[in-house]
């Protein structure tokens, strides 16, 4: 990336937290505040002090040790394993007989387990692995709708020094392929099938085709897990039922002791082009960060009832989902179906049902429930909530505007996230007790160090764009990419001595950091430097869009210009009048300088299975050109 990145979208509202809430949090202004004194000047002193709220088979040597730099090893020394500080340790506490998991399946039908219950099937399962041969260090990968049994399996594999490697249910046979080949995984773990959209949807048959070829070399078993009784295909002596296996296993398992820096899991993000990057996290570092972080920003409370939407086949599912809210002794609910079935209010009905009191999801799961205005959410009884979270993209300000108002009462403060499946745990994040400003993610957290730059690593003034970067090490970050040591180095060596995020943002007057989209997705119009995230955000203000992606296409004058994909909102049709009224809102908004060539309407816009916009690929088509790897693309929805 060339220049700075203009800034043209102003926020000016700020959202102070209600009185009540400041007194009742976990993290008072004061003690916060003194935590980012600490951590500035005593980093590894923070987080020791973070690691000592989790139990260790033996302490570390040493806290930090970056001898190998940019291959850190935190903890060294040390001997622990995530799972005994996820379930094993709350067997011993009041947390014994406490809900752990709460999961209602797409037809309706609920499971509910306790700690003890979820700790003796963990250990059952763990035991049904041993048996098949799996042992410290083998890849398992988990390719499961979201079920009980996912997490189970997620539980067991870590405990039994496993690395699991969890994979989308909606990818496709070649997808799961090349990450079993990539890992050389020994066993797989799927389901017949699930529920999605009011269809069952095969899943025994796309692992099946998977193995087909060179996978057959690694994969010595497959697990299958019951959930829709459909007739599936047993391949003798390499198939086992999940049920079968467990019944006949002691619900008590011994947990594996794992040296600080042993791989926890590999978890793949697809490129541009070229096979999927394995991101490695390991025990020690990665328990610590998401324990510290999540505690804090969602301010955990024994009482709460956690609810992040995510699938567990990404970093949000591992650490909001499953590791941890059980880290943390909280109640987490699972949701297997689609939010829109059999209408568009199921996700309130949830909400409403168990007491949810966080609710964290993604920007593209707002914006689709806008589409659908107010009056479901005003059909049921939402005040359990008390805290809702944004991850996966920057919001709009209209989106976390609307997600404030009408889902969380102008009561609940929306906690804007910013993190990585490189990062492990949250980076940027307010706490309930902050100053909020819509669409802005506040400041990086006690032991986070971040700066907005240019390309030659220099701070940038307050309002100017640049690139986010991560200045100091911290206790999650990624130990490695699976079998690819330059490709890792590669994230420190962009510019040298930090780790370079590939987003860009700016820093307003008071510190707040801004994420105005990736680096690659900035539009040159005119020799200003725009954030596609920017102009989106633009357009959402508008109450006819739901959602639109920005990107920039060619123009003989401006060099380049921008090119607007938009949805409309029900009741909304595309014509003349609607274009020049929307290109009317992004002058107002953002100035004559942003100059939208053309829109056009659609119905959908590709997106990654995690729900992100692949600005790529409508840019592929756009100029006709190569659209790359298209194994993350969603297309079901």
């Amino acid at each position: 990336m060339e220049g700075a990145i203009d800034n043209l979208l102003q926020e000016e509202r700020v959202f102070r937290p209600l009185p009540q809430l400041v007194i009742e949090a976990n993290v008072n202004p004061q003690e916060l505040e003194a935590a980012r004194r600490f951590s500035a000047m005593d980093p590894l002193g923070y987080w020791e002090e973070a690691a000592d709220e989790l139990d260790w088979f033996k302490k570390w040597d040493q806290v930090f040790d970056d001898s190998n730099a940019p291959f850190c090893r935190w903890f060294s020394g040390a001997r622990c394993n995530i799972v005994y500080n996820a379930l094993d340790r709350h067997i011993e506490t009041a947390n014994k007989n406490k809900l752990a998991l709460i999961w209602e399946g797409e037809p309706g039908d609920t499971r509910k387990y306790t700690y003890f219950e979820l700790y003796r099937e963990v250990n059952r399962f763990a035991n049904a692995l041993r048996t098949l041969g799996v042992r410290k260090g083998d890849r398992i990968v988990i390719y499961m709708p979201p079920l009980p049994e996912t997490v189970i399996s997620m539980l067991a594999a870590a405990k039994i020094g496993a690395i699991h490697s969890v994979v989308f249910a909606g990818f496709s046979a070649k997808a799961l392929r090349q990450r079993i080949n990539d890992a050389q995984a020994k066993l797989l773990i799927t389901a017949d099938g699930f529920y999605r959209n009011g269809r069952i949807i095969s899943l025994k048959e796309t692992a099946d085709e998977a193995l087909i070829g060179a996978c057959a070399d690694c994969v010595e078993s497959m697990v299958v897990v019951r959930r829709c009784n459909i007739g599936v295909d047993m391949v003798d002596g390499r198939d086992f039922q999940y049920e079968d296996l467990i019944r006949q296993e002691r619900n008590e398992a011994p947990t594996e002791v794992m040296e600080a820096d042993d791989p926890l899991f590999l978890l793949y993000t697809s490129g541009t082009t070229g096979r999927p990057k394995g991101i490695v996290h390991s025990h020690a570092g990665y328990m610590v960060g998401v324990n510290r972080t999540l505690t804090t920003v969602f301010d955990i409370k024994p009482t709460d009832i956690f609810w992040c939407t995510a699938d567990a086949g990404w970093v949000t599912g591992h650490s909001a989902v499953v590791y941890g809210p059980l880290m943390a002794g909280t109640t987490s609910v699972m949701y297997e179906g689609h939010p829109n079935y059999p209408q568009a209010d199921r996700l309130w009905a949830i909400v409403a049902k168990y007491g949810v009191t966080i609710f964290y999801t993604a920007p593209t799961m707002i914006r689709m429930l806008m589409r659908f205005g107010t009056q479901y959410p005003k059909t049921h009884d939402l005040s359990s909530l008390r805290l809702l979270g944004s991850v996966g993209e920057s919001i709009s300000p209209e989106a976390w505007t609307w997600l404030y108002k009408y889902i969380g009462r102008s009561e609940c403060p929306v906690l804007d996230t910013w993190w990585q499946t490189e990062t492990g745990m949250f980076m940027i994040a307010p706490m309930p007790i902050s100053l909020l400003k819509p669409g802005s993610v506040t400041k990086p957290l006690p032991g986070v160090e971040a700066d907005v730059v240019d390309k030659d690593g220099n701070p940038v003034p307050p309002g100017k764009g640049g690139l986010l970067v991560i200045t100091k090490p911290w206790p999650a970050m990624m130990t490695g990419l699976w079998n690819d040591d330059e490709l890792y180095k590669e994230y420190w060596e962009k510019i040298p001595g930090v780790y370079y995020a590939g987003d860009v943002a700016r820093k307003d007057e008071d510190g707040y950091i801004w994420i105005q989209g990736r680096a690659d997705d900035v539009i040159n119009i005119a020799g200003h430097r725009i954030g596609s995230a920017e102009l989106e955000a633009a357009f959402g203000v508008h109450r006819a869009v739901s959602e639109c992606a920005v990107i920039g296409v060619p123009d003989k004058i401006k060099g380049e210009a921008a090119k607007a994909f938009v949805l409309l909102n029900h009741g909304f049709e595309p014509d003349d009048d609607l274009i020049k009224d929307l290109k009317k809102t992004i002058r107002n908004e953002l100035g004559p300088v942003a100059v939208i060539k053309s829109i056009e309407f659609r119905d959908k816009l590709p997106k990654t299975r995690s729900g992100k916009i692949m600005r790529r690929v409508l840019k592929a088509e756009e100029l006709g050109h190569e659209i790359g790897d298209l194994t993350g693309l969603a297309n079901d929805d």
